[in-house]
C-alpha cells in the first residue's frame, strides 16, 4: 500500500510540473524569437532545396547561427529557472548531510564556469574581425551575444547560490531528490 501511495504522489509531482507553465516569463522571449526564427530559416531552406531544387544559400549559414544562438539564450531561461540537468543518482549515495554544502560546491564551479565563458567569448569577439560568408554581418556580433548570455547564467547561478545559501537543507534535499531522502 506504501509503495502504492509513493507512485501516486510521483504521478503527481510530474503532472503539476508537465502542466505548469506559469514560470515562462519576459526572459523567455529573446529564445522564443530566435526560436520562432531559426523555424522559418530553416523551413524555407527546405522549401527552396526539395520544393524549387534551387537552394538558397545564406540559409544554412545563418541557420548555424541561429542555432548556437538558440542553445545559450535558451540556456539562461534553463538556468533562471535551475532546471539543468544533474546526476541525481549521485545524490542518493551521498550522506544526508554532505548534499547541501556539495550544492553549494557545484553553484559556485557553475558561477566560475559562465564568468569564464562570457570573457573568452568577449576575447574572441575583439579578436574577430571577419564578416559572416553570406551576409555582411560581423562574426563578433554572434560572440557578443553568446557573451551576454553566459554573463546571464553566472548572475541567474549566483542568485541561485544565495537561495540554496539561505534555505534549509532538508528543503533543498526534497527539491533535489524528491522521494528518495526524506530524514536526515
Amino acid at each position: 500500500m506504501q509503495d502504492k501511495d509513493k507512485i501516486d504522489e510521483l504521478l503527481e509531482a510530474v503532472e503539476e510540473v508537465t502542466n505548469d507553465i506559469s514560470d515562462v516569463g519576459w526572459l523567455d522571449v529573446p529564445a522564443l524569437v530566435i526560436f520562432a526564427a531559426l523555424f522559418i530559416i530553416v523551413a524555407l531552406q527546405f522549401f527552396t532545396r526539395y520544393v524549387l531544387n534551387d537552394s538558397l544559400g545564406w540559409t544554412e549559414e545563418i541557420a548555424r547561427y541561429f542555432l548556437i544562438l538558440l542553445g545559450f539564450v535558451g540556456a539562461v531561461s534553463c538556468t533562471r529557472r535551475g532546471k539543468h540537468i544533474f546526476l541525481e543518482f549521485a545524490y542518493h549515495y551521498v550522506p544526508v548531510r554532505a548534499i547541501k554544502p556539495i550544492i553549494l560546491l557545484v553553484e559556485i564551479i557553475t558561477i566560475a564556469f559562465w564568468a569564464y565563458a562570457s570573457v573568452l567569448a568577449v576575447e574572441l569577439a575583439q579578436k574577430t574581425n571577419s564578416n559572416m560568408v553570406s551576409v555582411d554581418l560581423p562574426k563578433a556580433y554572434l560572440y557578443y551575444v553568446v557573451s551576454f548570455a553566459c554573463a546571464c547564467m553566472s548572475l541567474f547561478s549566483f542568485a541561485a547560490l544565495v537561495r540554496q545559501v539561505l534555505r534549509p537543507a532538508q528543503d533543498i534535499i526534497n527539491e533535489k531528490i524528491p522521494f528518495a531522502v526524506k530524514a536526515g
